[in-house]
């Protein structure tokens, strides 16, 4: 876990020119494939409240609830279809910040690696 922690604030820190900083309270759109939804967090005692809340065609609406520490994370992700990748988005951490991760940001990241 400290190595992963150690690896993502590095992807992070390379990327931070590329990741959208998300400030508290501030929602932000999301859309994985067919599931759509906003992401917003609040700064808590224990660390920032992530909140997710997604709904595919407008289905009933599932809500996720993460509180984050730096350096921790919490990843979004809807499966493709067979041979097909995971549509997937990232909230990051970092200090007193938190970041989004999409996919265009990945594909930013793995051309530099």
């Amino acid at each position: 876990m400290i190595r992963f922690a150690a690896l993502l604030a590095a992807a992070l820190a390379a990327a931070a020119a590329q990741a959208e900083e998300i400030a508290p309270t501030a929602a932000r759109s999301v859309t994985l494939g067919p599931v759509s939804g906003v992401v917003y967090y609040t700064v808590e005692r224990d660390g920032d409240r992530v909140v997710a809340t997604l709904s595919a065609d407008a289905q009933t609406p599932v809500r996720f609830v993460a509180t984050l520490a730096d350096g921790q994370s919490l990843l979004l992700s809807v499966p493709g279809a067979v041979g097909q990748k995971a549509t997937e988005v990232t909230f990051v951490r970092h200090g007193d910040k938190v970041f989004c991760i999409d996919d265009a940001t990945r594909g930013w990241l793995a051309e530099r690696n």
